[in-house]
């Protein structure tokens, strides 16, 4: 099957090096040439990559579509292109609903929603996807971890706490810059901070059948470091600022 992506950013980026790492048979992967640094780079990475200067070209020739643009470029993109029903359409766009997709489609095809996020490239991550679809499931088992939702409603919870990805990158880089400025090399205090919090991550997913705050107490001895961070970083309102922002986001979804 020919695969066709329109919109050339970051998650296209991931999506396509998890798909070209993975056993997901395909012949070939259709491009828009939106963002040329992107789209020249993937194509000189992997094989049977095509860019196309029209998104038309691209939904003609492919069996599967994914619509990766932001929201006001989608609103003003989609409504002119032409799709097929036999299609398979998978939305990544964060605030277009599937009630208005399929009306800005106007055929009736499969349309999934679905959130990857760049870990992807890794074949790593969840992906959020709504409403239930076997092959769509299948198709992203093999760069991920699929979780189906059958609610739209319930899927934008999911939509929210992806947008706390930059929050958790900028924790790693303040954690990193101040080991710096206390003279650790950069490449050392990198190193040891994503490392560890990738262990705590595995960690995480190893125990994910307990309920987290068993993680949270367990990792405390009395008046240890850990405790003190917890303390200090409660009594500062950090976590309470965590939800409200998430609530933040959640509202703008919700609109």
């Amino acid at each position: 099957m020919n695969l066709g992506f329109i919109g050339t950013g970051k998650i296209t980026s991931s999506v396509i090096a998890g798909i070209c790492k993975s056993s997901i048979k395909y012949k070939k992967i259709l491009i828009s040439s939106r963002n040329k640094i992107i789209a020249n780079k993937l194509k000189k990475k992997f094989k049977r990559i095509v860019i196309e200067k029209e998104n038309q070209k691209i939904v003609d020739s492919s069996n599967w579509v994914f619509l990766a643009v932001t929201p006001s470029v989608g609103e003003k993109i989609l409504k002119n292109l032409q799709f097929k029903s036999s299609q398979t359409i998978v939305s990544f766009i964060s605030t277009i609903t599937i009630p208005e997709l399929k009306k800005i489609i106007k055929v009736k095809a499969d349309i999934v929603r679905a959130i990857p996020l760049p870990p992807i490239s890794l074949k790593k991550g969840p992906v959020p996807i709504c409403p239930p679809n076997r092959k769509v499931k299948i198709f992203f088992d093999k760069i991920g971890s699929t979780i189906e939702i059958k609610n739209e409603k319930l899927s934008i919870n999911f939509w929210s706490t992806s947008g706390m990805m930059a929050s958790y990158y900028e924790i790693l880089k303040i954690m990193s810059d101040w080991l710096v400025r206390k003279g650790i090399k950069r490449l050392d205090a990198q190193k040891y901070i994503t490392t560890l919090f990738l262990a705590l991550s595995e960690d995480a997913v190893a125990n994910s059948k307990k309920e987290l705050k068993y993680l949270v107490k367990e990792s405390q001895t009395p008046k240890g470091l850990n405790e003190q961070g917890l303390k200090e970083m409660n009594k500062k309102g950090v976590y309470k600022s965590v939800i409200s922002t998430l609530n933040s986001i959640h509202k703008r979804l919700n609109k």
